[in-house]
């Protein structure tokens, strides 16, 4: 929850949310790039150890802003640097930090993929981010996702 608003308190808007559950192996498919570091199983092992949420987040420089957000991958040093990042005020350890946060526009590409795969990435970007960009949003509590407040829609609020 303290996530969440963290993200609606800094103007993200949710595209899409949703609570899931990973299993070892759909775990170790998310962090194969990491597979045969010293962190790679408790990588595994956290992302695998119960429910977690799952966020499409749109910002302008949306990467860079949550990255900054989440603060220092090292909870230690995020503790003392950033205290009022995520991970400085939420974080356990380095593996148990609390987010994670895609490093790149294609990362973050490839990840939407993972686990949002019936979203169409092209599609939102040609049809429903310029409606954002222009129309009155609302936030969906029931859904936790922002939509666009239609023309149809506003005359009847």
């Amino acid at each position: 929850q303290a996530v969440h608003a963290t993200i609606l308190r800094h103007r993200f808007l949710i595209v899409r949310a949703k609570e899931l559950r990973c299993g070892p192996e759909q775990s170790r498919r998310f962090y194969r790039e990491h597979a045969g570091r010293f962190f790679y199983q408790r990588l595994v092992e956290f992302m695998a150890s119960g429910p977690m949420w799952a966020y499409i987040l749109a910002h302008e420089n949306a990467v860079p802003l949550w990255r900054s957000l989440m603060g220092p991958t090292k909870v230690f040093r995020a503790r003392h640097s950033h205290p009022d990042s995520i991970r400085g005020a939420y974080g356990l350890t380095d593996t148990r930090n609390t987010t994670h946060g895609s490093d790149s526009p294609a990362s973050a590409s490839r990840e939407i993929a993972f686990f949002f795969p019936e979203f169409d990435e092209q599609r939102w970007y040609e049809q429903d981010e310029p409606q954002l960009r222009c129309g009155r949003l609302y936030y969906s509590a029931e859904e936790c996702v922002h939509h666009v407040l239609r023309a149809e829609e506003a005359e009847v609020t």
